[in-house]
């Protein structure tokens, strides 16, 4: 990457400062996903989903307002768990705090 660019996709701050540090809209923790990010999800997400936290999210989405929970230890037939996708408003946050 050229030194100086405008264009410069890396963040500008620390990942520590969680103050400044801005959830993704979308994360899955799947790693064939697309939305997968292993870094940020080593550090600790927590999910609040209509007022309560929640330790089985799979997947959300806060633009579209969804989660997708796991359902128990129940999988499909590939190993993948079986989820169910509710709706409402969805505050991802990160565990750590720095």
């Amino acid at each position: 990457m050229v030194q100086g660019a405008a264009f410069c996709t890396e963040p500008s701050f620390p990942m520590s400062d969680a103050e400044t540090f801005v959830m993704p809209d979308r994360l899955s923790v799947d790693p064939s996903s697309p939305y997968y990010n292993g870094d940020l999800l080593a550090r600790g997400v927590g999910i609040r989903f209509k007022g309560e936290d929640k330790t089985n999210v799979e997947e959300y989405c806060v633009s579209e307002g969804w989660v997708r929970l796991a359902l128990g230890a129940k999988v499909d037939r590939r190993g993948k768990a079986l989820t169910i996708k509710l709706v409402g408003p969805v505050e991802p946050y990160l565990r750590d705090e720095g």
